[in-house]
């Protein structure tokens, strides 16, 4: 299936991808997510207050949920990711992540990058995420401009800012995004079919959902080359439960929890 890019990966850290899944895939992408919200996982948590319509994420049920595994490891997205990654003779899949805003629902998903909160670390990684209804712009996840070229910044809970994970201090804190003259921020109306793709350290925010649509996305987290295992001391985001007494620190992601999607076939790689 042919899709066109717009924006360049390494650049900008994120590139959109129009026409990534043709309408066989976005529907067994819904079907995923619909299945995965009618039997969510212990993982599963409301990101929004009580009085404020629904944001609802879950995480690595991709064994769990057949439609999700069919999606994984049938979709074109490890292709996609592996030719916006360059340079890698692999792409292992890292987990699912779905996230999805019932209409109403106001919260905004704040700033953040998503690899300090995970337990690897590298250059070569990124996520796809993957509506599966129409995204306005005013809903859509933006993203600052070149942002994957500088620091980590300090993780924190959604809702009321802990630093759960990195001690205090020991991080930058995010600068301030709107208004600033010497960030751009950027972003992109979604159809389904259509997807963004971002590196693990680009800066990115969601809008609210005001009108009467909901707003369901998969989101699937991939791994080049480089990625390693990292043994944090403090519950990563998503967990992984026993894995430091089965993958050392610094190991390749080699295990049956991130099998390998895609291989370049000059490399000889399984």
């Amino acid at each position: 299936m042919a899709y066109t890019i717009e924006g360049d990966f390494w650049r900008d850290g994120v590139a959109c991808v129009r026409g990534a899944f043709d309408t066989d895939m976005v529907d067994l992408a819904r079907r995923a997510i619909d299945a995965n919200l009618a039997d969510l996982s212990p993982l599963a948590k409301q990101a929004s207050g009580g009085d404020d319509g629904a944001f609802v994420e879950d995480f690595c049920s991709w064994q769990r949920i057949p439609e999700l595994e069919q999606f994984v490891r049938t979709s074109p997205a490890a292709a996609i990711a592996a030719h916006l990654l360059g340079g890698t003779q692999q792409v292992r899949f890292y987990h699912d992540h779905v996230l999805t805003k019932e209409p109403g629902t106001r919260q905004r998903t704040p700033w953040h990058q998503d690899q300090p909160y995970y337990n690897v670390e590298g250059r070569l990684n990124l996520s796809a995420w993957i509506p599966v209804d129409p995204v306005p712009r005013e809903s859509v996840l933006e993203f600052v401009r070149g942002s994957h070229l500088g620091p980590w910044f300090m993780p924190r809970t959604f809702l009321d800012g802990q630093a759960k994970w990195f001690p205090e201090g020991s991080l930058a804190e995010l600068p301030q995004i709107e208004g600033n003259p010497d960030l751009e921020v950027i972003g992109w109306a979604l159809e389904p079919g259509d997807a963004v793709f971002f590196h693990g350290l680009t800066l990115h925010a969601a809008g609210p959902v005001p009108g009467p649509h909901r707003r369901r996305v998969l989101s699937l987290r991939f791994l080049g080359d480089d990625m390693r295992h990292v043994v944090r001391p403090w519950t990563t985001s998503p967990p992984f439960p026993g894995l430091a007494d089965e993958l050392p620190d610094g190991a390749p992601l080699d295990h049956p929890l991130f099998p390998v999607l895609w291989s370049d076939a000059r490399s000889g790689a399984a």
